[in-house]
């Protein structure tokens, strides 16, 4: 059986922002886990537009090209790990404008989260999103990875210096990850599903 591939999403679009560092990171922990196939995948480049579709998601009708393509990506994904900062005590409209653009592509994967902040270290966006992303049947797992201060982790080339507590975390919601994507595999593919 193939390896799940592990999407990693970089939820913050703006210029200058932290959230390309701390993606880079996660997906060398992912490599380094050895049991994804992991992709990183940077809103900043996806470039949606507000929600632009006419019909409801579930419905599968779209009809821009961004929106076929994001569809096709997330459908590829077996797992997620949602990279999020903290915008004025909850989550940033990227990663909500993301999430609205699909339906059944996100159903019945896992997803895990770095957030990143001030003292809060993103907590209070992570929480606001869990229950997003439970409506869309997604199984967000419990073990995450905060980075307070978050700046304070990134050295003068601007790549993230992750203490032990981060590095563990981590591996911790990466084995969480693995063995949730495996779970619900019969869930996304019947065919897979024991009779």
């Amino acid at each position: 059986m193939s390896k799940p591939v592990l999407q990693i999403v970089i939820g913050s679009t703006r210029p200058g922002r932290v959230g390309l560092p701390v993606g880079e990171w996660i997906l060398d922990e992912a490599v380094a886990h050895k049991g994804f196939e992991p992709e990183l995948v940077d809103l900043a480049e996806v470039g949606l537009p507000l929600f632009d579709e006419p019909h409801h998601p579930r419905l599968r009708r779209y009809e821009h090209r961004h929106t076929r393509e994001w569809s096709a990506a997330v459908d590829r994904a077996d797992a997620f790990v949602f990279v999020i900062p903290e915008y004025n005590h909850g989550f940033n409209a990227a990663i909500k404008n993301a999430l609205d653009y699909l339906h059944q592509e996100w159903q019945h994967k896992p997803v895990g989260f770095v957030s990143y902040g001030g003292v809060a270290a993103g907590t209070r966006a992570l929480q606001m999103l869990k229950p997003v992303v439970a409506s869309l049947k997604m199984v967000p797992v419990v073990e995450a990875v905060n980075i307070p201060f978050v700046r304070t982790f990134l050295d003068d080339e601007q790549r993230l210096r992750p203490n032990e507590v981060m590095t563990a975390a981590s591996a911790a919601m990466l084995d969480e990850l693995a063995r949730l994507a495996v779970a619900l595999r019969p869930l996304r593919d019947p065919d897979l599903a024991e009779d």
